[in-house]
This record gives structure tokens, C-alpha cells and sequence, in this order.
């Protein structure tokens, strides 16, 4: 695939991100990997370079082919679940052997651990997940996949929120306290990340700019977003496979079907009551 990125948040954690450039040497890239666990989590990416060398895909080096998998992590190393545990390089194997068609939805895979609206920390959080969503026009197909694990609350459409620090009365609003000069919690990790995927024909060049055009509805669905704390990143690959319409077309529908797939990521999540100190926490 030919692909492009943007990195919209400030506490990213990627592998092979640079071969995203125009400028880099290789020109496609033959997979990418979403994973949990921070910085640890990372490793994964080994088992998918494994899966890939096995059947011959990659970047040709004379004495082999070298897999070129850009890869990014969220940071869900708490509340939920364990803190010592995160995916290896087996789970990035094993993803390969599971890849398909059907993507499951919701709080599965990468979006596990992932929880939304950390204004007053994780007692008052809510899970967040995986979602998909796809457009057409005409023979051109725009996919998106978000994982959602923002430090902000994510908003539907019309501004409202759908998930994110709750209260005794209702949701918080992460982005009012913040302009009320409020201080969030010391510590939390949040990552929103997104892939959009076309069947239309263009260049890496065009491809970030797809990137940073999907990078927008970040802005629209979640607020805060792209924070100090936030790790946000963006791809954008291309099959080849048609001759696309001109860029700014592949640009909307890309900013259109991420903001749905990061809207289906919390409204299809489940497993609340898994934070602990959500079912009592106090209001504010």
C-alpha cells in the first residue's frame, strides 16, 4: 500500500513512522499495527515484520525483503485491567492469522482498555473502543477504523457529548473546566488513532494531506483533542486499485467516515462498571 500520516497529539508512540514521508526511501508499506500497552506494546510489531518475511512481503534488500510496518500504540496501561500485561510479538502474529473482512467493534483488540473523558480522572471515565465505518461514490470506497482512548469527551454531530467525565448530573465538559482555568489530573494516557483506507489511485504526497483532512474530525468529535497528553495519529493508505476523482473528494469522504468510526467506537463500547470508582464517584 502507498500511505501518508499525521501526527495531531503530542504524546505519540509509533515505530516506523518516518517511512511515511515523501521522502523516504521505500515507497509502500506492506502493513500497519495498532496496539495496546504503550511504548511496551510496540514489540507486536515483530510478530506481524514474522508473519509478513514468512510469505515473502516487504521491502527487497538483495539477501531477503524487510516488512515495513508503521505502527502506534495507545497508552492503556490503567485503569482497566493489568498494568504488567500488553501485547507481544505472538498477538501480532496472531493478528495476521485473524485479519479479514469483519472487523469487530467496540471495546475488543486494541480498544480493550481504551476509556474516554479523563478531565477528573479515571473514577469518573468511560470506556471507549473500536469503530468502523465506510462511504462510497460511485466505484470509490473511503474506510476508516478509530481507537478511541481520548483524554476529551468524544460529541456527536450536534455538540453533544456522547462519552466522557461524568457526574452526578450528567457529563462534566472537559473543554469548559479547561477554559475556566481548572487543572486535570497529573497523570493519564490517552491516544486517539485512526486509519482511512481508499481504493482511489494517489501518491504519499496526497495521502498526508488525506491524513491531516481526517486528522480534522479529531477536532470535530472530540474536545479536548490533539492535548500535550494526547498521543493522535493519523493514516492513510491507498490499494491503487482505481483511478480516484481529485484528492479533495477522498479528502471529505476520509474526514466523514472518521468521524463516524469514532463515534460507533464509544457507542458501541461496553463494560463501564470495569473502572473502578465509577459507580460512586462524586459529583463535581
Amino acid at each position: 500500500m502507498r500511505a501518508g500520516g499525521h501526527v495531531r497529539g503530542r504524546a505519540t508512540g509509533t515505530r516506523e513512522f518516518d517511512v511515511l514521508s515523501p521522502r523516504h526511501l521505500v515507497p509502500r508499506i506492506d502493513a500497519i499495527l495498532l496496539t495496546g500497552g504503550s511504548a511496551f506494546g510496540l514489540g507486536a510489531a515483530d510478530g506481524v515484520m514474522r508473519w509478513l518475511r514468512e510469505r515473502g512481503r516487504g521491502f527487497p534488500v538483495g539477501v531477503g525483503v524487510v516488512p515495513i510496518v508503521p505502527s502506534a500504540v495507545v497508552f492503556d496501561l490503567g485503569p482497566i485491567g493489568r498494568s504488567d500485561r500488553w501485547p507481544g510479538p505472538d498477538a501480532g502474529y496472531a493478528a495476521c492469522n485473524a485479519a479479514g473482512t469483519d472487523v469487530a467493534e467496540g471495546s475488543v483488540g486494541v480498544g480493550t482498555g481504551a476509556t474516554v473523558g479523563k478531565m477528573l480522572g479515571p473514577a469518573h471515565a468511560m470506556k471507549g473502543g473500536v469503530g468502523t465505518w465506510a462511504l462510497a461514490r460511485g466505484a470509490i470506497v473511503v474506510g476508516a477504523l478509530a481507537v478511541v482512548n481520548a483524554f476529551g469527551d468524544v460529541v456527536d454531530v450536534r455538540g453533544e457529548v456522547l462519552a466522557g467525565a461524568r457526574v452526578a448530573s450528567g457529563f462534566a465538559n472537559a473543554h469548559a473546566r479547561l477554559l475556566r482555568g481548572e487543572p486535570p489530573p497529573t497523570r493519564f494516557g490517552n491516544t486517539t488513532l485512526v486509519v482511512v483506507a481508499t481504493n482511489a489511485e494517489l501518491d504519499r504526497l496526497a495521502l498526508g494531506e488525506v491524513a491531516r483532512a481526517a486528522g480534522d474530525a479529531l477536532t470535530s468529535r472530540i474536545r479536548p483533542v490533539g492535548t500535550a497528553v494526547d498521543g493522535d495519529v493519523v493514516f492513510a493508505v491507498s490499494t491503487g486499485a482505481r483511478a480516484g476523482p481529485t484528492p479533495l473528494v477522498v479528502e471529505a469522504l476520509a474526514q466523514e467516515a472518521a468521524a463516524l468510526a469514532i463515534e460507533r467506537a464509544v457507542r458501541l463500547a461496553r463494560g463501564t462498571a470495569a473502572i473502578p470508582g465509577l459507580a460512586d464517584a462524586p459529583a463535581r
